[in-house]
């Protein structure tokens, strides 16, 4: 199985995490979305907008956005 993200940067078990998605150029938003340590996110915990930008930057990977990154949420 091809994993479609960035490996996790080193983090705390307990730190929350975001599934990070960087523009590839700056027209484009960066969005990041709640998500566990293997990049899983839940999407019937995610907001109509969160979900339809969610939905939005994985149908455009690698044109307009490239491979997301999992993250420690800054505090």
């Amino acid at each position: 199985m091809t994993t479609w993200y960035r490996p996790l940067r080193a983090t705390r078990p307990d730190q929350p995490v975001v599934l990070r998605f960087v523009p590839r150029s700056g027209g484009k938003p960066c969005l990041a979305f709640p998500c566990n340590s293997a990049g899983e996110v839940e999407l019937d915990r995610l907001s109509h907008r969160e979900l339809n930008n969610y939905l939005f930057a994985r149908t455009l990977l690698g044109r307009d956005y490239e491979l997301p990154v999992i993250e420690p949420v800054a505090a």
